[in-house]
C-alpha cells in the first residue's frame, strides 16, 4: 500500500494542479508537508530560487502557509531534476580522482558517463593489492 502523502503529490500541486492538498478534510496534508525538503528542490529552479530563498528566511511559518506561499506564488511549469542515485555516487570518487574533479563536476560527469566509461576508468585506477 503507498504513502498518500508522498513529495510527488505535494511537488505536482505546486508546479501543475496548483490543488490546495492542505486545506482539505484530511488534516495529515499539512502534518506530513515536507518543507526542508521541497525548499531545497525548489532552489534547483532559476524561477523558483528566490521563492525558496524567500522560504528559508522564514522556516518557522506554519507547513500550511508555506505551502499556500508556493501555490500562489510558483507559475504554472513543468520542473524536473533528476537527483544522482545512490549507485552513481559510489563512483563519484574514481571520477574525482581520474578527472581532478570536484564534487559538484564529478557529479555531472556521471550524469553523462556510461557503465563502460565508468568501468574502463575504474581499470586504469586499479592499483592492485588484495581486495
Amino acid at each position: 500500500m503507498s504513502n498518500p502523502y508522498e513529495l510527488k503529490h505535494y511537488l505536482n500541486a505546486i508546479n501543475y494542479t496548483k490543488e490546495d492538498l492542505v486545506k482539505s478534510d484530511d488534516q495529515m496534508w499539512a502534518k506530513k508537508y515536507p518543507a526542508y525538503i521541497i525548499n531545497k528542490i525548489m532552489s534547483a529552479f532559476t524561477d523558483t530560487l528566490m521563492l525558496a530563498n524567500e522560504m528559508n528566511r522564514h522556516h518557522t511559518l506554519d507547513k500550511d502557509i508555506q505551502f499556500q506561499f508556493y501555490i500562489n506564488s510558483v507559475r504554472k511549469k513543468k520542473r524536473f531534476s533528476p537527483f544522482v542515485r545512490a549507485s552513481k555516487l559510489k563512483d563519484i570518487d574514481v571520477v574525482k580522482e581520474y578527472y581532478g574533479f570536484s564534487n559538484d563536476k564529478a557529479k555531472d560527469a556521471l550524469k553523462i558517463l556510461s557503465k563502460d566509461q565508468i568501468k574502463y576508468i575504474k581499470e586504469k585506477l586499479f592499483k592492485g593489492g588484495t581486495k
